[in-house]
């Protein structure tokens, strides 16, 4: 008997999402620890750090997405020797990449740091995190793609135990290094790396074991230069997705020490993590809807697709309606977890809820869209949502500070969502549309009467 796509989908989703909360547990646990241990200048060092990690971590989901996603359509179309060089071209991708990367962001990461308006302190905090992650770029990249071309082998259980194990080892580390050991940003870098470092060890060696359906030999490691373009293409937006992010974060932070201090930047990077739990909830869907869609449209299968798309974009945007909600009722005890002790910090993070969440609810919508036209390989019309955003939000970040001051700041980015949402559902409509209706037939020839 045929499995439901509804079905297929959760068995997916479930597993995707507990992975990608997992995976940013960790990441969250990183902001407690700091918030607690180091304070506010450690948040805020570590949110100047993050729009360089974010530009790492783009890179690897450029090339895991994109290489998952040509795998599944290769093997929807039957080829498996093609989805089995696909994933090989990807896995050397990233290695080849990774010293590229690395040398890059060594020479501009300080200057990239003092760029945001980091100084003293937070300068300093923010250089011990970056300058070990740095050299730790090949499993930044590794950990990253790991888990996406696992899901793509049908193996999505594997791909969230995979995580867990990250972010078990990295939760232990950071008690370690910064609680008991007190090397703030320093041991909270040294933990990431390795925690990273063992699930691009582990991730990577599934696919050479007999349990992998795109099993690979050492034989089979070889570039297919012509799939790179085609990778690229399909991951693209995925990267500018962290790029736009990683950007964003900077200019964010840039205005803030502007207009205001480094506990600003501290409040910022609270709500950063207390939105990192819904994102992570939304690329959970999206990316388990990724592996379906591709493999449907591989097989020409409209109606599924509709389907999938209409459960992963519901899930995400109603799941943010309740998530808003929960936050202004209790905004006080989201961000007594980081910090309870700096008054100001809480009062700024509160504002900041108020004013910078409240149209949470359309970053599900966007990344399930972008998501969606990534998986039915329409790299293009992924790109525009992903890179839309930024441009759309350039304007009001420039306006809205001069005009409302720091309030301004905290709104520009809601206001930026919700324009670029109303073009993004209508382009989506229409794609979708044409989809559910069949092509108009031809006007049938006029009758005529035979003599």
């Amino acid at each position: 008997m045929q499995v439901s796509i509804y079905k297929q989908f959760w068995r997916y989703a479930i597993p995707t999402v507990a992975a990608m909360l997992v995976n940013g547990l960790y990441q969250v646990v990183d902001g407690i620890f700091i918030g607690r241990y180091v304070g506010a200048e450690g948040l805020a060092g570590i949110n100047v750090a993050w729009p360089v990690i974010g530009s790492i971590l783009g890179i690897g989901m450029l090339v895991g997405v994109g290489t998952g996603a040509l795998a599944s359509i290769k093997q929807g179309e039957g080829n498996q020797v093609g989805a089995r060089a696909t994933l090989a071209t990807g896995l050397l991708l990233l290695l080849v990449l990774a010293p590229i990367v690395s040398f890059v962001l060594y020479t501009f990461a300080d200057s990239f740091l003092l760029w945001q308006g980091a100084q003293g302190r937070v300068l300093e905090l923010g250089s011990q995190y970056l300058h070990i992650l740095i050299f730790a770029c090949v499993f930044s990249l590794g950990s990253i793609a790991a888990p996406f071309l696992l899901r793509n082998d049908d193996s999505p259980n594997l791909a969230t135990l995979l995580m867990v194990v990250g972010a078990v080892v990295n939760i232990i580390l950071d008690y370690v290094f910064i609680a008991h050991l007190g090397w703030e940003l320093e041991g909270a870098a040294i933990a990431t790396a390795i925690a990273q470092m063992v699930v691009t060890i582990l991730g990577v060696g599934y696919f050479f074991s007999s349990k992998a359906k795109m099993r690979l030999r050492l034989a089979d490691l070889r570039i297919q230069f012509s799939e790179v373009p085609q990778i690229a293409a399909i991951g693209v937006s995925s990267f500018f997705m962290y790029a736009y992010g990683s950007m964003m974060v900077a200019l964010h932070n840039s205005l803030f020490a502007e207009y205001g201090s480094s506990v600003l930047i501290g409040a910022y990077a609270i709500l950063g993590y207390i939105v990192t739990v819904y994102y992570l909830v939304v690329e959970g869907f999206a990316n388990g809807m990724q592996p379906l869609v591709s493999y449907n449209h591989g097989a020409r299968n409209q109606d599924n697709i509709r389907k999938l798309l209409g459960v992963a974009m519901g899930s995400a945007v109603f799941g943010g309606l309740a998530f808003v909600i929960l936050l202004n009722l209790f905004p006080r005890e989201f961000v007594s977890v980081f910090n309870s002790s700096d008054a100001s910090l809480m009062d700024n993070a509160v504002i900041g809820i108020r004013l910078h969440m409240f149209a949470m609810f359309l970053d599900g919508f966007l990344v399930v869209a972008g998501a969606y036209y990534q998986s039915i390989n329409k790299g293009s019309k992924a790109m525009f949502v992903t890179v839309g955003n930024m441009v759309i939000q350039l304007p009001f970040l420039f306006i809205m500070p001069k005009l409302m001051g720091i309030p301004g700041i905290w709104i520009a980015y809601p206001l930026s969502n919700v324009a670029l949402s109303l073009v993004v559902a209508w382009m989506l409509w229409r794609d979708v549309k044409r989809m559910i209706l069949p092509p108009t037939p031809p006007p049938a020839e006029p009758m005529t009467l035979a003599n």
